[in-house]
């Protein structure tokens, strides 16, 4: 038996304050991190055919690193402090030389960053909405050529985090406060975007090389929001509106999609994930445009995974579509890095 260890990020706060990049004391301010339930989920699907070593991605856990030296590490460490947060547990790994799951250091920054993300889509000429990042006033021409309405959000930031629904601006007066509040409120860029009135969809990618396939395409089902909203899956959609007491029926998998439409979205999702460098699974957010041709909005490299089904979590929702159990899709998902690094399980 080959032992593996869960790297975790802590579930409390942590004992010194976040840098400005992770943004202030607020409603959102921890929203990326997983609860103990998703850690203890999946340390006991992982323990059910591997030892498992529990190391949170604290201050200490170089050192457990160093020390454990496990075969590989399932790594779902969000990080805490940085723009470069995600990447810190990953470059440990990489330092010690130890196998892990998912992307590397330079990939999970690259996709962080939205602005540097895009970029990269750009330069490959896969479609992409077109966008600015905003660090002070003047603006000297940057959305000159832009259209409203216009999405603006933060630039480091995921989970939802500083996407409300007032960050669709419809026009140019909207325009200063709502960049202002991106900038004071996490003391980062905002980027800005013509804002895509189409269909949106969360396309779930799984394997390397020639093993990389995607799993049911998922659809946000915009008419689930309350009366009034603007057609956007923010943070009230995510956090405020879906409770148990009243759950948002918000995600359709599969999604009602013709073929055509399909291949073109699961095509630009794989060209996406290899240019970027991704590795073992990824979740790409896809929005169609005003001529109903598919966007990339942005990258995942890191995607949450809620075993319980009543969460909204889209990369299981796509796994258990495609028939997988919870087990299925961690193992498959450790497989798929073991393969890649040749560890023998």
């Amino acid at each position: 038996m080959r032992r593996t260890s869960a790297s975790a990020e802590d579930t409390d706060p942590p004992e010194f304050p976040p840098s400005p990049a992770s943004g202030v004391e607020g409603i959102d301010n921890f929203a990326e991190w997983d609860d103990e339930n998703v850690v203890r989920d999946l340390r006991e699907t992982i323990g059910k055919y591997h030892d498992v070593i529990p190391i949170e991605a604290d201050l200490n856990a170089f050192e457990k690193l160093r020390k454990y030296r496990p075969d590989i590490v399932f790594n779902i460490a969000e990080g805490f402090t940085g723009v470069s947060r995600e990447s810190v547990i990953p470059a440990m790994l990489e330092m010690l030389g130890i196998p892990y799951t998912g992307s590397d250091p330079l990939t999970l920054g690259m996709c962080l960053d939205k602005g540097r993300a895009k970029e990269i889509l750009g330069y490959h000429r896969l479609p992409t909405a077109k966008f600015a990042v905003l660090k002070s006033w003047p603006l000297n021409g940057q959305l000159r050529h832009f259209d409203y309405p216009m999405f603006v959000k933060p630039l480091f930031e995921g989970s939802s985090k500083g996407i409300w629904t007032d960050s669709v601006i419809e026009d140019s007066k909207a325009l200063r406060p709502t960049v202002e509040k991106v900038w004071n409120t996490y003391s980062q860029p905002a980027i800005v975007e013509e804002f895509l009135p189409g269909r949106e969809f969360t396309v779930a990618l799984l394997g390397n090389g020639a093993s990389l396939r995607v799993l049911p395409i998922v659809e946000i089902a915009f008419e689930a929001l309350p009366q009034g909203a603007k057609p956007i899956y923010g943070w009230e959609a995510k956090w405020l509106w879906d409770s148990p007491d009243h759950e948002l029926e918000i995600y359709k998998c599969p999604a009602d999609l013709d073929e055509d439409l399909r291949n073109k979205i699961e095509t630009i999702c794989k060209k996406a994930y290899n240019y970027l460098g991704c590795r073992d699974l990824c979740r790409i957010d896809v929005r169609l445009d005003a001529n109903g041709e598919p966007n990339i909005l942005e990258l995942n490299p890191l995607p949450g995974l809620i075993k319980d089904p009543t969460v909204h979590s889209c990369f299981p929702k796509a796994a258990y579509s495609a028939g997988m159990t919870f087990d299925d899709l961690i193992l498959a998902i450790l497989d798929e890095a073991c393969k890649r690094q040749g560890v023998s399980v």
